[in-house]
């Protein structure tokens, strides 16, 4: 099979119409270049996946035999999942795995990005959701762009919006519109949601997805019934607890990921209401933990630990002139947490305060 034809400088530097003296000194990171400039210099090796052979040997020849692994909480057992596929497949190529948890900071995930181009890893695996923000998508292209310039590779897992990467793409927003679907046949009208924070990309997917399938179905979210938090079980048992301060008239619960829904359980019980016979509630992941629940949790299921040997997978591919989406889908998994509502709609529990003098 012929090779494929070099992308040179001179590609790079008529794509983005500058000289190829301007469009070596930024992609050699020079600084003194005008910000315009430089955004279309990088714009463009990315685009146009702009390898240059002697830094790629160069980047062989140092790196390191490891690969970055960037998440934001590797306490989440989401996220503990994924690299264990990343790490199980690492070790049989006989590589090793630096991690770097985020906590969902956008300066530090940048900052790990460029801790890990120090570093001369072979690859950087981004396993946590993007956010749609324009100066981080700009930092971390900025980052990114010189490293997959010289040879690096870079992979991602969720949707990244801005960032021109291989990625490995679990349909959330399929997903949440499927539960929705399994949810509604069970005879739900009214839903209350704990969602994360609105600018993670994967909260917009899977919040999107499932108010669309409601519409569909001719059925309102109300915007008092959607209550946001921390993508951590204390995050879902506060914002389960801010929603029955509210009022909740929700026959069933959906926490836009297991970790919250397994402390919305808590608040729910904490507030005398039994879960299904007063509410349902419902998660998605599909973490280990929420089968051995009580009761069990109603989820929709992502294959974790196959999307973590996928990105590593796609991550060990050479590079391509266009970046690669490989979609993973799941499954809805009805469990006990939910049952047909057993309430007339718009229902509210007494305040704590009445439950607690009966």
């Amino acid at each position: 099979m012929p090779e494929q034809p070099q992308v040179t400088l001179d590609d790079v530097a008529q794509a983005a119409g500058v000289s190829p003296a301007t469009a070596s000194r930024v992609l050699n990171g020079a600084t003194q270049v005008r910000a315009d400039l430089r955004d279309r210099v990088l714009e463009a090796a990315g685009r146009l996946a702009y390898t240059p052979n002697p830094h790629a040997r160069a980047l062989a020849r140092a790196s390191s035999p490891a690969v970055g692994v960037i998440c934001h909480d590797i306490g989440d057992p989401y996220f503990a999942g994924i690299a264990r596929g990343v790490m199980r497949t690492a070790a049989e190529e006989g590589l090793q795995v630096i991690l770097g948890s985020t906590f969902r900071e956008r300066e530090r995930e940048v900052a790990y990005v460029s801790m890990m181009r120090g570093q001369r890893v072979r690859a950087i695996l981004l396993i946590g959701s993007g956010f749609e923000d324009r100066p981080w998508q700009k930092a971390m292209q900025g980052e990114l762009a010189p490293y997959i310039a010289a040879g690096g590779r870079v992979a991602a897992v969720s949707r990244h919006q801005g960032l021109r990467v291989d990625t490995v793409l679990p349909e959330n927003r399929e997903g949440a519109a499927a539960l929705a679907g399994a949810l509604l046949a069970l005879g739900h009208r009214d839903f209350a949601v704990l969602t994360g924070p609105a600018s993670l990309t994967t909260v917009v997917d899977r919040l999107g997805g499932f108010k669309n399938a409601l519409a569909e179905a001719g059925v309102t979210l109300a915007p008092d019934q959607i209550v946001e938090g921390a993508f951590t079980r204390d995050g879902g048992y506060e914002a389960a607890t801010e929603l029955l301060r509210r009022g909740l008239r929700a026959t069933c619960v959906f926490a836009l990921t297991d970790v919250m829904a397994v402390g919305a359980l808590t608040a729910l019980r904490e507030h005398g209401l039994a879960v299904p016979a007063d509410v349902s509630l419902a998660g998605f992941d599909d973490i280990p933990i929420v089968v051995d629940l009580t009761p069990p949790l109603t989820t929709f299921r992502l294959p974790l630990e196959d999307l973590g040997r996928r990105v590593m997978a796609m991550a060990l591919q050479p590079a391509r002139a266009r970046s690669r989406t490989d979609r993973v889908l799941g499954e809805v998994v009805l469990r006990e947490s939910t049952a047909p509502p057993a309430r007339p709609a718009g229902w509210s529990p007494a305040p704590p305060a009445e439950r607690i003098s009966q």
